[in-house]
């Protein structure tokens, strides 16, 4: 928890002057909900004057490099987890990735704690704990009320302090707070979450979303068969390294990735999993 404790004490004298306040977690998750091991992501948690937003630290760095270097790179953030939300509310516009495009769309996630009297220890701060069910998991928090913000990663805000530790019973999803930085201004994030690196995110309700994965899952290579049923001459296309040649080697992998559609299909909101078929 590097530089949290400076943070605390410096907390009232740069409040005023203080635009946004990040925060890194480190999140552990499992893609597979039946495998042991987990991916390892840090995630940011921007508290501004007027927003809270919460995505991938890669989203950050891409962003940082094009800036100081003028690249114009991209980098698409796979954890489901990129959202912002006018500060003290539930309503989140959450952003997500579907094939080649990027779109938004709005839900509100109010939670119910039941906060316990039982606290620890860690470093040099106490935590307290908290429980909550949501997304069809059931949760268990460890907040600080020596740092006055009721945020914490993802959707996961309302207590009395700033979320620490977070985790579901299953273990799927492990968040902890690892570092944290006074910005003096608002840091803009208008190209790489309202827009992704030149794609600004297209609004769409939960109905359409529904639309475009299901689109993707039945045909995920929808732009190489067209490709191929438009050629009159012999077509090599490259998919995962493999050198494609037949509208039967693309079908076939057609069916793989279906498959790791199916297997990598363990998002945070589970009441919210599609339930692709076979």
């Amino acid at each position: 928890m590097k530089n949290i404790f400076t943070f605390i004490i410096f907390f009232w004298a740069v409040y005023i002057s203080s635009q946004t306040h990040r925060f890194v977690y480190q999140l552990q998750y499992k893609m597979d909900s039946t495998e042991a091991g987990y991916e390892k992501l840090n995630m940011i948690l921007d508290i501004g004057p007027k927003e809270v937003k919460f995505y991938g630290q890669n989203l950050l760095v891409t962003d940082s490099l094009n800036k100081k270097f003028g690249m114009n790179n991209s980098h698409t953030d796979m954890s489901g987890q990129v959202v912002k939300r006018r500060l003290n509310t539930s309503d989140h516009e959450n952003f997500i990735n579907i094939k080649n495009g990027y779109y938004s769309f709005k839900t509100t996630d109010k939670m119910s704690w039941l906060i316990s009297g039982e606290t620890k220890q860690s470093d040099h701060y106490t935590l307290q704990k908290a429980t909550t069910t949501f997304g069809g998991r059931n949760w268990t928090a460890w907040f600080c009320k020596d740092i006055p913000f009721n945020e914490g990663p993802f959707k996961f805000r309302g207590l009395p302090g700033l979320i620490f530790e977070l985790y579901d019973s299953k273990k799927n999803f492990i968040y902890n707070l690892s570092s944290s930085r006074e910005l003096p201004n608002v840091y803009s994030t208008a190209d790489f979450i309202e827009s992704n690196f030149g794609n600004k995110a297209v609004p769409i309700n939960e109905k359409q979303k529904y639309k475009l994965i299901m689109e993707f899952y039945n045909d995920p290579f929808a732009f190489e068969r067209n490709n191929f049923s438009k050629s009159n001459t012999d077509l090599k296309i490259n998919i995962n390294g493999k050198e494609i040649r037949t509208v039967d080697e693309l079908n076939t992998q057609t069916k793989s990735m279906q498959e790791v559609i199916r297997k990598y299909n363990n998002p945070i909101e589970i009441d919210k999993a599609i339930h692709y078929k076979e």
